[in-house]
């Protein structure tokens, strides 16, 4: 009934809400653990600020309009917006997306619809060490660099 949406340590899926089939819900919904949505949500769908673990499942006949914003997202059904992932996005085989997926990890079945560019959210790059300056280059600016160019291409 489900699908596999955040799970505990023994595998069992945990929802905290659910939005049955229906209901519509016309406005922003904010959540914190799992929100399972078998209706339809007109709207914006976002995470509480610093809810851990937030997973938003999307039921097979389940429908957002608008923009998601969360950990782990799972779409089975509709979704017409963005995505925001920052841990995971699964696209299942029913599902049906029109708009940009942006995901760190992202698990695309065979059969799910994708209208829109899939994204990678890199992590914040780390400052990246001093380049190592032979002493015998020191001081010689980019002639240096261009002779060791040239030797390496020799």
């Amino acid at each position: 009934m489900f699908g596999n949406s955040k799970s505990n340590r023994d595998g069992q899926l945990v929802v905290d809400a659910l939005i049955g089939n229906q209901v519509v819900i016309r406005g922003d919904v904010e959540f914190s653990g799992g929100l399972y949505v078998e209706g339809r949500i007109h709207g914006k769908v976002i995470a509480a600020e610093g809810a851990s673990g937030a997973t938003l499942t999307v039921a097979e006949h389940g429908v957002i309009e608008g923009e998601i914003r969360a950990q782990v997202v799972v779409i089975s059904g509709r979704l017409d917006g963005d995505v925001h992932a920052t841990e995971k996005v699964e696209l299942t085989p029913s599902a049906r997306v029109n708009g940009n997926v942006h995901y760190q990890v992202v698990e695309m079945n065979a059969g799910a619809q994708l209208n829109g560019r899939l994204i990678h959210a890199s992590a914040p790059m780390a400052a990246l060490p001093a380049p190592e300056v032979d002493d015998a280059d020191a001081g010689k600016g980019d002639t240096a660099a261009r002779r060791k160019l040239a030797e390496a291409m020799a």
